[in-house]
């Protein structure tokens, strides 16, 4: 473990440097261009469905996409074992693009649909890999500033997506914005060939957990059916049936030796379980950016274009928080920066709620923002050493790469849980649409300042048991 007083040389410079600026490519590029595909319909759909028709199955776009991640990101660890880290990466790639031009070229929604499927299983192997090749990919001292990279790429996509989307509807040209992704694909597809490893040792090769795996697919269905519904009995029907299937999924989990998330996620003694706890509670209160824009337009009169950046307020104060972040280097600071950024997180919701309000005038907007840039800030702070935590959990590098691998399906059922609870809350409180922005950010503001309980829980687990050696220290002078 290190001591307060080792430092470390890690350094910006050195990650994206000549000598690793490629992998780091490859391995952000990824992520962003998963990330992108998440946003880019809610700005060109409602182009799209002009042209090809239906609109009944709009919800759906990302449902499906969310589905398809989800379940391709339980099989990471797999499919870098049997192909190792070159070939999985262009599996993932592979789907993606095949998926991206199928969207391309879709003349009816129902195709669009099966394109959106087969991008969302290569998505969720690209995001996947990221985490877990980074163990392989960088030394060890990069690795907190390469999870920083990663993680900032869910930042990009909230920006770049809904921009690029709405660049090409605006010129009705919505076939050709799946076009341009298919190539960035292409292009970081081969980079990627030239600067991964081929060898097969990452990742374990266990028989795949079928059961599981159905489960926890069934219980995002169930979650993102919630979500789009508009009768409050249906909504908690879908609820408590997303529930029962979740406890059947953990029960199981827990009882079989072949499993999704490696199996100290279980145990009473570990402190991998509250990690994951605290990176769903983070990565969940992203999910208020997809409702904010609304608010935007509906309570401050913004126009569409100056209320989808509203929305990434969030994302622009987690990106740049992770940048410095990342430059923490005392395992005390850490343990610290660990348990209060999900309180930040419910501060800056919790001002956003607060300050909502009926024909909001310039002065309130800007509080909005700064709300949500200190919310943003606060997932930013945490995150990057929660997820080398995670990576850091086990001396075993099987049941290492498993939990790097985890923290991806992690972000992935907590966005899909976080979907529906926001759909939920919104929808309580209308007709008012005060009373459904209040509700919504102040709601996430209370699951956020829980995560500070599951950070705490986290640290005191690794000191009882010491079974979490502290994330390596970096002092990063960029």
């Amino acid at each position: 473990m290190i001591t307060d007083d080792e430092p470390d040389t890690g350094r910006w410079r050195e990650l994206l440097g000549p000598a690793r600026v490629a992998i780091s490519l490859v391995l952000a590029g990824g992520v962003a261009l998963h990330a992108i595909n998440i946003f880019l319909t809610t700005s060109l759909l409602p182009t799209a469905i002009e042209e090809i028709g239906g609109a009944k199955l709009y919800a759906w776009s990302t449902t499906i996409f969310m589905i398809a991640s989800v379940i391709s990101a339980m099989l990471v660890s797999r499919i870098l074992g049997a192909s190792g880290p070159a070939k999985a990466y262009l599996i993932g790639f592979a789907s993606y693009i095949v998926g991206t031009l199928i969207c391309a070229i879709s003349p009816t929604m129902e195709i669009l649909l099966i394109g959106r499927a087969v991008q969302g299983i290569g998505g969720g192997l690209l995001a996947g890999l990221a985490y877990m090749v980074v163990q392989g990919a960088l030394p060890a001292h990069l690795w907190a500033k390469a999870t920083a990279l990663i993680s900032a790429m869910w930042g990009v996509g909230t920006l770049a997506g809904p921009a690029i989307g709405g660049l090409f509807a605006q010129f009705d040209a919505w076939r050709y914005a799946f076009v341009l992704l298919a190539l960035f694909g292409a292009l970081i597809a081969l980079v990627a060939t030239r600067v991964l490893p081929s060898n097969k040792s990452a990742g374990e090769r266990d028989p795949v957990p079928v059961v599981s795996l159905f489960l926890l697919t069934a219980t995002t269905a169930a979650i993102s059916v919630a979500g789009v519904m508009t009768s409050r009995i249906n909504i908690f029907i879908a609820i408590g049936v997303a529930v029962v299937l979740l406890l059947a999924f953990i029960t199981r989990e827990r009882t079989k030796t072949v499993q999704v998330l490696p199996a100290s996620t279980y145990k009473l003694s570990s402190p991998l379980k509250w990690i994951y706890l605290t990176i769903a509670i983070l990565a969940a209160g992203t999910a208020t950016e997809a409702f904010i824009p609304l608010f935007g337009q509906r309570l401050a009169g913004l126009e569409p274009f100056v209320a989808g950046f509203l929305g990434a307020a969030v994302s622009l104060g987690w990106s740049v928080s992770m940048v410095f972040s990342a430059n923490a280097s005392r395992p005390r600071t850490l343990s610290l920066m660990r348990i209060i950024g999900p309180g930040v997180l419910a501060i800056g919701l919790a001002i956003a709620g607060l300050t909502q309000r009926e024909d909001a005038g310039p002065v309130v907007v800007v509080m909005w923002v700064l709300g949500l840039i200190i919310a943003g800030s606060g997932i930013g702070i945490a995150f990057p050493h929660l997820i080398v935590g995670a990576m850091k959990s086990s001396t075993d590098p099987e049941e290492a790469g498993k939990a790097s691998a985890g923290v991806n399906t992690v972000e992935l059922i907590a966005l899909a849980f976080a979907s529906a609870l926001g759909g939920v809350l919104v929808n309580l409180g209308a007709p008012s649409m005060v009373n459904s922005a209040k509700y919504l950010l102040l709601g996430f503001a209370v699951v956020a300042a829980i995560g500070c309980l599951t950070a705490f829980r986290a640290e005191r687990a690794h000191r009882n048991k010491e079974s979490l050696p502290e994330p390596v220290e970096l002092v990063a002078q960029v």
